[in-house]
């Protein structure tokens, strides 16, 4: 099993891939590609997920009774990972709007 602050670096790592391709997904809205932003979305959803699982390992070992120390670290993780998900779940609402205007 990976250590905690491995770990946590996939957490920060993955939510910044995930940010990274919602912004490229915006992009390609702005150059008319709504079929191609659509799926930098759903690349973006899955790589989010990797950051998800890592947490949810994270999560698992506490409930079990393991102390996960991440201090600092930890809440700068969760930190992106949330922002990750906020703004990925504000384009793809918008995503269909931006398709209507774009018609």
């Amino acid at each position: 099993m990976m250590n905690i602050e491995q770990m946590i670096f996939e957490i920060i790592a993955s939510a910044g891939d995930a940010r990274d391709l919602t912004y490229q997904a915006l992009d390609n809205v702005n150059e008319g590609k709504i079929e191609e932003a659509y799926e930098l979305i759903e690349q973006a959803e899955k790589t989010m997920n990797a950051a998800h699982n890592a947490q949810t390992k994270l999560i698992q070992s506490e409930v079990q009774g393991k102390k996960i120390d991440g201090g600092l670290l930890m809440i700068h993780a969760q930190d992106h990972m949330m922002t990750a998900i906020a703004e990925n779940q504000m384009v793809k609402r918008m995503l269909p709007i931006f398709e209507k205007l774009l018609k």
